[in-house]
């Protein structure tokens, strides 16, 4: 049977098609056929997604892949083996069984796909201060630009190239005000894309037109995205003092740089709009990136370490229900239903194999007798030594 596989394709850029179709199911591998011919295997079925994709398997909570390269690919659920037909169990006494072994049912899975974007840096700030004008003026993107909040609504991308041979991708993240991380305003969709990147440019409007501080914006602004993640208080962040053109009493921006210095952080006073001060942030930030390494992203601890494909271990369970003795187990599983239980060649088979494994020797210690049921998921047998 065909497996369900996970591949990241250069041109997904959302997860937005998994909203209107979230069951999938590969196809089963043909029949065999007469003169000995196997059946055909099923293609694989193979669902895009983009670069960036998280994938957990909510089941255990455990991350299955964290898929940062074009082309990686993982197994999400793997495909049945095939059966085996008659021929493959004649024997000198036996030249033509009656019976045939079914392939095994395929693994089945239920997973949630989580996007964070892959970007060096990362912009941060309260709607409208220039996060947008500021990434069209350095790179190629072309985002939505307009004087009113929430203008951005998706993280975009561009690449920054500060000179040639030397860029580095920058991402907007959108939507930031006060309980963002609380899931008010967008931030709370979009914060996670911070997570990945290795510098922060916080931008602020310096110039306070809007009627705001930009200093309390400022820590505003951290509390959310230090609120999300505390892990993102030790990223290396640099300010961006925007609109300065617009600053009306200079000694402002002194007070502010000031401030934040005074805590660790470098500030830059800069125009998106008229580039002032922008080459200068610019090279710094390069300077930065060449310097930091990336912040793994997801511990150890919280990876998936068991194998995804079917298990091959005879991991057999007993227990009693009220009277019945119990048997289960993805071993027992597979056995039962490969078998036709209907044909008495082919349940001689199943009997054999539950022998094989120890399964009768278990019950006996257990102390099942003669005429006492065995529960083997929904079937039901009488035990006869």
């Amino acid at each position: 049977g065909a497996s369900v596989i996970a591949i990241v394709d250069e041109g997904m850029r959302t997860l937005m098609d998994f909203r209107y179709k979230r069951k999938y199911v590969a196809e089963n591998g043909d029949d065999g056929g007469k003169k000995n011919m196997s059946g055909k295997s099923a293609d694989d079925l193979i669902i895009k997604v983009p670069q960036g994709t998280i994938i957990r398997d909510l089941t255990t909570g455990k991350v299955l892949a964290d898929l940062k390269e074009i082309g990686q690919k993982i197994i999400l659920a793997q495909g049945g083996r095939g059966g085996r037909g008659n021929q493959h169990f004649a024997t000198p006494t036996r030249q033509a069984p009656t019976f045939a072994e079914k392939g095994t049912s395929g693994a089945e899975r239920v997973i949630s796909l989580e996007l964070k974007m892959l970007a060096d840096v990362g912009l941060l700030g309260y709607p409208n201060v220039g996060k947008s004008t500021f990434l069209a003026a350095t790179t190629q993107a072309k985002p939505k630009i307009a004087n009113y909040h929430f203008t951005t609504l998706q993280p975009n991308l561009g690449v920054v190239e500060v000179i040639k041979g030397k860029s580095f991708v920058i991402a907007d993240i959108p939507g930031l005000i006060e309980g963002a991380k609380d899931g008010i305003g967008l931030g709370l969709d979009f914060l996670r894309h911070v997570e990945r990147t290795r510098v922060l440019i916080h931008v602020v409007d310096i110039s306070g037109i809007e009627g705001r501080d930009p200093y309390d914006d400022f820590c505003k602004i951290n509390a959310e995205v230090f609120g999300y993640n505390s892990k993102l208080a030790t990223r290396k962040q640099v300010v961006a003092a925007n609109k300065m053109d617009l600053l009306y009493e200079k000694e402002d921006f002194e007070t502010f740089r000031a401030k934040l210095e005074s805590e660790g952080y470098e500030v830059f006073p800069i125009s998106a709009a008229t580039g002032e001060g922008v080459d200068a942030l610019l090279s710094r930030v390069t300077n930065l990136i060449d310097t930091l390494e990336v912040e793994p992203l997801i511990d150890e601890s919280d990876y998936y370490v068991e194998a995804i494909n079917v298990s091959n271990g005879k991991d057999i369970k007993y227990f009693m229900d009220q009277d019945v003795y119990c048997v289960e187990g993805d071993y027992i599983d597979r056995l039962l239903y490969s078998t036709d239980i209907e044909d008495i060649e082919s349940l001689r088979r199943f009997q054999n194999a539950l022998k094989m494994s120890g399964v009768f020797d278990h019950l006996r210690s257990m102390g099942i007798e003669d005429g006492d049921t065995v529960r083997i998921f929904d079937l039901e047998f009488e035990f006869y030594d």
